[in-house]
């Protein structure tokens, strides 16, 4: 890592911790190596900084909106954290690409379904994007929500600190049975994936997935925690 990376990472993750009472202990349920689908919701600016930083010094890369190079500040931001430039509304195989060798590196890759932030933290409709870098890249998939800091720019006219909460939860893999992967599957697919981070969350903020009793597990197969770190030392091994 470079004195830059270092200086940068330190400052945002001090001054998060300033501002906000992160509740992190859930992040030791991400393992410390092996590729890895990390799948979050999003809610608004502040959960890039807190996890990116608290996840160090784990490679973690993500795919960021290809807007935010528009910014003199986020756009050198994120080249230092090597985020992924993604065209949203389109088929963008290029950051495809990317994200799949980010993966056989051993890097975490950070992505959301939803695809935009909901600014209120209650879950949105998820996009099939994801499920084709999934079966693509072979990676376990493991399931992490934040919920809180909705507050923060309420809090911070207040100069109070926000709670910042994180959960962990179980890793699992695509199974798709040998099946065809058509439109309407990869929605199904996609909407099991959501549920198990809507599972994760405070009633409140499930939204679109609120009905849990609706979930399915059609697609999905759970790893246990023996399984998931020979399964990532096997992805490791293959892709050196």
């Amino acid at each position: 890592m470079s004195l830059a990376f270092r200086t940068v990472n330190y400052t945002i993750k001090g001054l998060t911790q300033a501002l906000c009472r992160i509740e992190s202990e859930h992040l030791k349920q991400v393992p410390s190596c092996g590729p890895l689908i990390l799948v979050c919701n999003h809610v608004n600016f502040l959960e890039v900084p807190v996890v990116f930083t608290h996840l160090q010094p784990r490679p973690v890369t993500g795919l960021v909106k290809a807007e935010t190079w528009d910014s003199p500040f986020l756009g050198p931001l994120f080249n230092l954290w090597g985020g992924i430039p993604v065209r949203r509304g389109e088929p963008d195989t290029a950051a495809l690409r990317r994200a799949i060798q980010s993966l056989a590196q051993g890097k975490i890759l950070a992505i959301s379904p939803e695809g935009t932030r909901s600014g209120t933290g209650i879950l949105q409709r998820g996009h099939p994007g994801i499920v084709s870098l999934a079966l693509h890249s072979g990676a376990p998939l493991l399931p992490l929500v934040y919920y809180g800091g909705e507050a923060f720019h309420h809090n911070l006219r207040r100069l109070r600190r926000t709670d910042f909460h994180i959960r962990v939860g179980q890793p699992f893999h695509l199974a798709t049975h040998n099946g065809l992967v058509t439109r309407g599957v990869r929605q199904q697919i996609t909407d099991e994936i959501m549920y198990q981070l809507a599972a994760l969350l405070p009633s409140q903020y499930r939204g679109a997935y609120a009905d849990l009793a609706s979930a399915t597990r059609q697609y999905i197969r759970l790893i246990e925690d023996t399984e998931f770190t020979l399964t990532n030392n096997s992805i490791r091994n293959t892709t050196h």
